[in-house]
């Protein structure tokens, strides 16, 4: 568990996404992301990246090219087929689980549902499930966030061999007990989260699976409402790898 300051509508921003130093490749990028959120005109790909006019037709254009971006019957930005392609010739048994049980867990709890994997120093969302509407704490697949706030963090950080963990002992302590995480306030102010861990078959913690919401439904204890549902659907995730 990008958001802003309503938690409704939130996208991911820039300070959120991966930047690899590579100019004309981290903006192309962007430029997918923003047409991938929602069918968009020129003037969409520019507001959601900050990109100069020019700049964004121009990568728009050869992604298009390149079968990467479609413009429909309206002239509207989209995925293209070769990006679908691509993103189905690629095998992840973590997500692929993740499809079939994060909806559920969303259905029962009303809340954001994600799924998180370590990367260094980052949590990456593999996998994330929306409420349709109302107020919520929105992250987009591919959002990367620091190891050093949030339930999600805790969890992944509790079953890792490491001598600079940026919570405290005595916390880590507490997340293994229990079986889970929760956080208040921590990554984003007004957000709660509550998480656990997901195991693979060799019993190694490999990923995170979180609820996450504003703190007015939440609490500022969501384990105590919580805890019990997410862990069923850890399980639920183990069993399908």
């Amino acid at each position: 568990m990008g958001q802003n300051s309503s938690l409704a509508d939130a996208t991911e921003s820039p300070a959120h996404a991966p930047v690899s130093g590579i100019g004309v490749l981290d903006k192309s990028v962007a430029v997918l992301r923003a047409a991938a959120e929602e069918p968009a005109s020129l003037a969409d790909l520019c507001a959601r990246t900050g990109l100069p006019r020019a700049t964004a037709h121009r990568l728009a254009v050869g992604l298009e090219l390149h079968g990467l971006l479609a413009r429909d019957g309206d002239g509207l930005w989209r995925p293209g087929t070769a990006l679908r392609e691509l993103a189905a010739s690629t095998t992840d048994t973590l997500v692929d689980a993740a499809v079939m049980v994060l909806p559920r867990l969303r259905e029962i709890t009303g809340e954001s549902v994600q799924l998180y994997r370590r990367e260094g120093d980052h949590r990456v969302c593999v996998a994330a499930a929306e409420p349709p509407s109302g107020l919520r704490d929105t992250v987009p697949v591919g959002t990367r966030l620091p190891m050093t706030a949030g339930s999600g963090a805790k969890v992944l950080t509790a079953w890792t061999d490491t001598t600079e963990a940026p919570f405290s002992d005595r916390t880590l302590a507490e997340v293994r007990k229990r079986g889970w995480a929760q956080s208040a306030g921590e990554r984003e102010a007004g957000v709660a989260s509550v998480s656990a861990p997901v195991r693979d078959a060799r019993g190694e913690v490999i990923a995170a699976i979180s609820v996450s919401g504003p703190i007015d439904r939440m609490g500022r204890r969501p384990g105590a409402r919580w805890a019990a549902d997410l862990l069923q659907a850890a399980e639920a995730l183990q069993r399908r790898l």
